[in-house]
């Protein structure tokens, strides 16, 4: 595992402007260029948090995938953000994950927000993903997928020798009232899940005059936040360590002691 240069983008992302949030983040997108190898996006990040926004969903082929395709090709980087997709099955709260060679990986958000009617508007993922980069195993996931740790278990494969995962991803739009959940739990699913988590949420007041704190976060193994955030837009970019993961994982072995399951 090589050394991993992570960036997050922390924003104010504005309310039901596409081609406005495309500008401001591209803005900052160019600033790393050369300087990184994962750059992350806020959930929902051309639209903000809202049911109302499903009504213009874009395609796979609308101008945000051709953006982050470009963008990511331009900085030479992978870029990762959700935004509403509009498929046959329904739209979902899809995650891109856009590779510099034009190709897209995607997530399909499980857990929707029942307490915001998401559930009654979104169609829900039913598949984990996990993507491939520099040698590191990197699974992302959505914003209201923290609140469920048996989804998020990073499993172990005795055979193969290999975990599930070694970094865990989470992008969010999660409101300033319910801060200390995030922060609380983003520490929990590194610890239990011998993994670096890395999450970015927003800033600023949304169309429904809801308030995000920020609080982006990075957070070793071990449970140790090295970045997090404030209240303002920011970026970070910080390099992780494959050695100290394997390290810790050699030292504190809890994964030959977990329960087997599968996910249904």
């Amino acid at each position: 595992m090589k050394p991993l240069r992570i960036s997050l983008i922390q924003g104010d992302t504005r309310w039901h402007d596409p081609a406005g949030n495309r500008d401001q983040y591209g803005r900052r997108l160019r600033d790393l260029a050369g300087a990184t190898d994962l750059v992350v996006l806020p959930e929902t990040f051309t639209s903000g948090f809202s049911n109302d926004a499903l009504e213009r969903a874009e395609g796979m082929a609308g101008p945000t995938v051709v953006w982050l395709r470009e963008s990511a090709a331009e900085i030479g980087a992978v870029i990762a953000g959700s935004v509403q997709i509009r498929t046959e099955q329904g739209v979902y709260n899809r995650l891109l994950w856009a590779r510099p060679d034009g190709s897209i990986g995607q997530y399909d958000k499980r857990h929707l927000f029942r307490m915001a009617g998401e559930h009654e508007r979104y169609a829900a993922g039913s598949e984990r993903m996990v993507f491939e980069l520099a040698g590191w195993r990197i699974c992302p996931l959505v914003c209201y997928d923290l609140r469920f740790p048996v989804f998020s278990r990073n499993r172990f494969d005795p055979q193969h020798q290999r975990f599930d995962y070694d970094l865990l991803l989470f992008v969010a739009n999660w409101p300033a009232a319910r801060r200390e959940h995030w922060r609380t739990l983003l520490r929990a699913r590194a610890i239990e899940n011998l993994a670096w988590v890395a999450a970015v949420n927003r800033v600023g007041r949304d169309g429904n005059d809801i308030d995000y704190a920020g609080d982006s976060a990075v957070i070793d193994p071990l449970g140790r936040t090295l970045a997090e955030l404030a209240f303002e837009p920011a970026t970070v970019t910080l390099t992780l360590s494959g050695e100290l993961l394997q390290e810790h994982r050699r030292r504190f072995p809890a994964q030959l002691d977990a329960d087997r399951f599968e996910l249904i």
